[in-house]
């Protein structure tokens, strides 16, 4: 579109503009993310202040013009790609931790922080805090708290929107709002933080935000498990998740995982296998008891082999197969698509063998791993959609994988989103009646329908 050069004048007086990208070379590296899709913007914007984001919002309401709110782009589901072109307003300058309250257990810091960073600062008053997803040294909380993204820790701590206590934020109509408190407890009026943690960027622009800090445990110990078949697995899965002691994460990797990097990484392993990856944390008392637990409750007639880590260098060698994974898939499949759905703990069995039955289907190879503790599985279709009949077939397999999921009482997204990827198939998951509450609130916050258009919910 072609920007008014009023607009154009107001953005230039609310930054500097050494903070403002209008040639082509310069705004297209903002108009994509980890979806690969990509759409021009006409316009990128660097805030570096709340007050900077309100003027920049009042003036696209004055002018109705579209503002996608960004930070590094790690996102796979399209959302941060400027679908009718507009501002795009990245938020990775405004980057401060702006105070550490240990006594309070709690971490007051800007969208642009990486979550690497927010976890350095915590780490020296010997606290966490929980979400980690697999891009932390170089995703912003920001990102995190518009994708409610968690990482493998969330099967103990729980995510973003259990580990937040409070937001500042701008809405569509350019008012500036405070959600939640500073305390632990709090049920003044309705709670707007879970709202917009997880709403990219379609309802309001979070500034600020004041995150729950976790004591670091005492200790961890890692097991790596290893399945003859994924049903033994799934099922190992299950009752470690029935029984007292959770673990802090429980991985789960599937045979054609395992076989296609074994030969990347030299490891001893068994063919046909699955594999578990269980880390328990604690304290130096009882850390032992909760090892047992976790054993004795893995322990099935498909369990091959245990191995427990009892050093940090013994603890790399067991990663080292779980971090060559996505490498890998990227290089042998670089045009994969990548799904993150989540069952109930107990139908990842079913889940699982119904995945392998889609795959001999449609004659597409598809490797699951993820964070089976949740039951949050990453499906990973790898297919090239350069070709018409291939891209029919891929397209025709995953909305099999997602009726799959909600037949076992799943949802399509657990910490990815929706965005533009998935934004037409969220009615299958979402009745009528509840999916137009979730309009009128989008109108109720944005009223013109500047924030994020075209994402997340059909029709808006």
């Amino acid at each position: 579109m072609q920007l008014p050069r009023e607009f154009i004048k107001l953005i230039q007086s609310s930054v500097d503009t050494k903070n403002i990208l209008t040639e082509a070379a310069d705004c297209w590296p903002y108009g994509y993310d980890n979806s690969r899709q990509q759409v021009m913007p006409d316009i990128v914007v660097f805030a570096t202040t709340t007050t900077q984001v309100q003027q920049i919002i009042q003036h696209c309401k004055t002018f109705n013009i579209p503002v996608v709110t960004r930070g590094r782009g790690t996102g796979t589901t399209g959302a941060t790609v400027p679908v009718k072109g507009g501002l795009v307003l990245s938020l990775e300058r405004m980057d401060r931790i702006l105070r550490i309250d240990p006594a309070n257990r709690y971490l007051v810091a800007e969208p642009g922080v990486t979550n690497k960073a927010i976890q350095d600062a915590a780490l020296e008053y010997g606290f966490f805090w929980p979400p980690d997803p697999t891009s932390s040294a170089f995703c912003t909380l920001g990102g995190n708290l518009a994708y409610n993204s968690a990482g493998p820790h969330a099967v103990k701590y729980g995510t973003p929107r259990d580990n937040t206590l409070g937001l500042k934020a701008i809405t569509g109509n350019a008012d500036v709002i405070k959600t939640g408190v500073c305390t632990t407890k709090g049920v003044v009026g309705y709670d707007l933080t879970r709202l917009l943690i997880g709403s990219e960027g379609t309802l309001a622009v979070i500034t600020e935000a004041t995150l729950k800090l976790t004591p670091l445990p005492e200790t961890r110990k890692i097991m790596q498990l290893v399945y003859r078949d994924i049903d033994s697995a799934a099922h190992a899965v299950s009752s470690i998740m029935a029984q007292a002691v959770t673990p802090s994460s429980l991985e789960l990797m599937d045979q054609h995982a395992i076989d296609m990097i074994r030969d990347d990484t030299n490891l001893n392993l068994p063919e046909n296998i699955t594999l578990l990856m269980v880390e328990v944390d604690g304290t130096h008392a009882s850390i032992d008891h909760a090892i047992q637990a976790i054993q004795h409750a893995a322990n099935n007639d498909g369990c091959l082999q245990t191995r427990l880590a009892n050093s940090p260098e013994e603890e790399q060698s067991l990663w080292k197969l779980r971090k060559a994974l996505s490498p890998a898939l990227r290089k042998i499949a670089p045009k994969k698509i990548n799904e993150d759905v989540v069952v109930p703990v107990s139908n990842i069995p079913p889940l699982l063998n119904g995945l392998q039955a889609l795959s001999k289907e449609y004659n597409i190879p598809i490797v699951n791993f993820g964070h089976a503790g949740n039951g949050n599985i990453h499906v990973n279709l790898l297919t090239d959609v350069d070709t018409t009949e291939t891209e029919q077939r891929a397209a025709q397999c995953l909305e099999k994988v997602f009726d799959l999921v909600l037949s076992l009482d799943g949802t399509l997204s657990g910490e990815h989103g929706i965005g533009l990827v998935k934004r037409d198939f969220i009615a299958r998951e979402i009745d009528p009646a509840t999916l137009q509450l979730m309009r009128n609130i989008k109108k109720q916050f944005d009223p013109e329908g500047i924030m994020n258009p075209g994402k997340m919910i059909p029709g808006m």
